[in-house]
């Protein structure tokens, strides 16, 4: 864990990216993705998967079916994995400290969000186990939302859920776990903490505010919110 940079500006929310932040869903999307390339006779292993944590499905299609040479076209791709995650994202558990520090900021009344490049039917899925904390956030943006116009690196979701919020985007403070998050909330003049898998280099991380190895450890005093204790 590094020392936090000066934020951009005072805090006044924070937006929560999803995918292995708020819920253990990155094994899922592995596992899924390691089955089909068994079927054509690929290995899909962390050599491939450090370049895609974070991307959109079109994103992260193309670069899949590229890197492992698979003979079948991204959209064929997305079809033959959706049936299988739709089967195992119900069963996905909470990242540690994130629903604590979801509901400690939404005690002290401060805008919350998440901004996730997951599609809002798979947000169903994932969330079955955790409806009613993921109800406090203030707003769900997906990358499929109607005023989203392209996905992360783009800045569009963070600063949709910011202008849902009532939020300048300076005085947003983001939680990303992957390379491709911190670039958006840095595009959209946010404040963002990376919160990396623990395979992952820090070195990928460098734009980032500040790294942290669990939302836990995160030292809210430090950019002007309530402490956890």
């Amino acid at each position: 864990m590094n020392a936090p940079r000066t934020a951009v500006g005072p805090i006044k929310a924070v937006i929560f990216d999803m995918d292995g932040l708020l819920l253990d869903t990155e094994g899922i999307y592995t596992e899924v993705t390691q089955i089909i390339a068994e079927r054509y006779g690929r290995t899909y292993d962390w050599s491939i998967k450090q370049h895609i944590i974070g991307r959109g499905a079109q994103d992260l299609a193309e670069y899949v079916v590229k890197a492992l040479e698979l003979p079948i076209t991204p959209a064929e791709f997305l079809v033959i994995r959706e049936p299988l995650m739709s089967a195992r994202f119900p069963k996905a558990l909470g990242m540690p400290g994130a629903e604590a520090l979801v509901r400690h900021l939404k005690a002290h009344n401060i805008p919350i969000a998440v901004g996730t490049s997951s599609s809002r039917n798979s947000f169903g899925h994932k969330t079955t186990l955790h409806k009613e904390w993921f109800s406090l956030f203030d707003t769900i943006v997906t990358a499929d939302d109607p005023e989203v116009g392209a996905a992360k690196p783009a800045p569009d979701i963070f600063l949709t859920a910011a202008r849902r919020l009532g939020i300048a985007p300076e005085n947003c403070l983001v939680f990303e776990d992957s390379p491709f998050g911190v670039t958006a909330a840095k595009a959209a003049n946010m404040t963002a903490i990376a919160v990396p898998d623990e395979a992952m280099a820090d070195s990928k991380y460098h734009h980032a505010d500040q790294i942290i190895r669990q939302l836990a450890d995160f030292d809210l005093a430090a950019y002007g919110l309530p402490p956890l204790r």
